[in-house]
Order: structure tokens, then C-alpha cells, then sequence
């Protein structure tokens, strides 16, 4: 499958063309960033590595290929919301979650730590951020961004170049932060809860920003989920305990070491001594949570 190549920097300098997968290679019409985009792009706002959000992927990333792996039931409800769409930009890639290998993807991903990640079989991603796509007006049929936008700098920059890029659906797979303390991490790490709270955007702020009809679909998150973000974890308690699955999910980073070993102190107690089972038990068979997780289709309206 044909990668893309370009030469898109932080700095929003001009690509060269971008060819992207899934069969004949199309192309991409790239453009200079607009001198106002400047303050969202530039390098300065970034961390070492390249990650433009609020975590530094080049200190937590390393792992995370191996435990954010996409998750058929959740890819499932991306690939009926992309509709017949043939080219299809991701945001915020990351390793390539959610990446369809059916259609034309082209990627954008700030982080070298992530695009390093990515597996062969998929296009290579493009440096830049979404609050600066480097594209033209209505280049892609769709959109997507995949656990992402609690992280961008500038929400309303980064969906509104969403938008103005694309023709048709723009998808937004991201979590109801009312919903978080569903999970009983709550019960163990609130502050991990309260830090997500804080991260994610309302829903409807989302929704209202993608400036046209807008559905807010319910994705249930199934007991073996592959995609370890922390409720895919909600019948496997014994896999929070491990560093690297903490890692693959950013909210960790933003607490003091004290609250993650208060955590794995607490949780391993609680398993040994059968408390964590007498409360939540019922969880290790229940085949689908409902938790947090939505994903938001904005469509053009016709």
C-alpha cells in the first residue's frame, strides 16, 4: 500500500504531494498555512518530539501501539458512519487506530514518537496539526479524529479545518466526560477521573462546532476491547496494575505519582482479598459496558 510522503512541518511549510493507501494512490492538494494559523502550529507550542496537545507523547508514547490496538466492535461504528466516503482524512492519528484499509487515508500526526508506531501495512503520516491542515478546501469525502480533540490546544480551529477540508461526515470518536465516573476507577483514582473530566469537551460543544446535522451515537465498549483506553479495561481490572497499560492512557500523566501507587496499592488489595470482585464482579462477564465512549457524525446538510 503507498504511503504518503510530504514535506509538512509544525510550521505549516508547504507539501509536497501527498499520496495516500488503499489501492490506486490519490492525490492530495496541499496548501500553505494561512499566517494566522502560525500561533497553533508553531514548533514553539510543541513538545520535543513533536506532540502539539497537552501530552507529551515522546515521554508516555512508547508502548502504546501495543495496548491502543483498534477494536473491531468500536471499528465497526466508524466504518458504517463513513458511509460510501473513498478518501478519508484522520487527525490526530496517533499509530493508526481506526484507520480504515478500504479506502484512500491520508494521516496527520504531530507526534515522531507516535508516527513511528505505525505499521508498515499503513500510509505514513503527515507532520502537522489540526488547528493547520495543509490541504485545500473540500479535498476528502470524510473525516475523522480518534480520541484526540480532548488534546488539541484550539478546539474550535482544529474542527472548524476539519470541516473546511472535508466534502462529507466528519467523525469524532471521543467520551461523554458526565458519563467517566461510571467506571469504577472512580472508586480507586478519582483524581484520574477528575483530570479526564477536565480534558474532555461537552459533547454538544463538539457537536454545535462541526456546524451542520449532527448525530451522537452511544458506542458500547465490549469486554475483551483491544483499544486500551481505561473503561476497556471495566471487566479486566488486572490490567490497570500493569505500568505500560497506565501509560496508553494520558490521564495518568497528569497526576502525582502518589495517586497512581495509592491506585495499584488499593486495587491490589482489593482483588487479593476478594472486595473489588463482591462489588464489581459481575463485570467480568458482562459482555458490553456503557460507558463514556461516543462517537459524533456531522453530516452536511442537503
Amino acid at each position: 500500500m503507498p504511503g504518503a510522503s510530504a514535506d509538512v512541518g509544525g510550521d505549516g511549510r508547504q507539501a509536497q504531494n501527498v499520496r495516500h493507501g488503499a489501492g490506486n494512490a490519490a492525490r492530495v492538494q496541499t496548501r500553505r498555512a494561512r499566517p494566522q494559523d502560525d500561533g497553533v502550529a508553531a514548533l514553539g507550542s510543541r513538545h520535543s518530539d513533536g506532540s502539539a496537545g497537552d501530552a507529551n507523547y515522546g515521554v508516555i508514547g512508547a508502548g502504546y501501539a501495543h495496548y491502543r490496538r483498534p477494536d473491531p466492535h468500536i471499528a465497526e461504528f466508524i466504518g458504517r458512519a463513513l458511509g460510501d466516503a473513498r478518501t478519508v482524512l484522520n487527525v490526530g492519528a496517533g499509530a493508526g487506530s481506526y484507520e480504515p484499509t478500504d479506502r484512500a487515508v491520508t494521516a496527520v500526526e504531530p507526534s515522531a514518537a507516535m508516527r513511528a508506531q505505525r505499521p508498515v501495512h499503513l500510509p505514513t503520516a503527515i507532520d502537522a496539526v489540526a488547528g493547520s491542515l495543509p490541504f485545500e478546501d473540500g479535498c476528502f469525502d470524510a473525516a475523522t479524529a480518534t480520541f484526540t480533540v480532548h488534546q488539541w490546544p484550539d478546539l474550535a480551529a482544529g474542527l472548524a479545518e476539519m470541516r473546511r477540508v472535508t466534502r462529507g461526515p466528519v467523525l469524532i470518536l471521543t467520551c461523554d466526560r458526565d458519563a467517566l465516573d461510571r467506571f469504577w476507577l472512580d472508586d480507586y483514582a478519582p483524581e484520574v477521573t477528575a483530570v479526564e473530566a477536565s480534558r474532555y469537551p461537552p459533547i454538544e460543544t463538539i457537536a454545535k462546532a462541526l456546524g451542520c446535522a449532527t448525530e451522537v451515537l452511544s458506542v458500547p465498549i465490549p469486554l475483551d476491547c483491544t483499544d486500551g483506553f481505561g473503561e476497556a479495561y471495566y471487566g479486566r481490572p488486572e490490567r490497570l496494575l500493569e505500568p505500560g497499560a497506565r501509560l496508553a492512557c494520558s490521564a495518568w500523566s497528569f497526576v502525582d505519582p502518589s495517586v497512581t501507587a495509592r491506585f495499584v496499592s488499593g486495587l491490589t488489595q482489593d482483588l487479593e482479598s476478594g472486595t473489588w470482585d463482591a462489588k464489581h464482579g459481575h463485570l467480568r462477564t458482562k459482555s458490553y459496558f456503557d460507558g463514556s465512549l461516543k462517537l459524533i457524525v456531522g453530516r452536511v446538510e442537503s
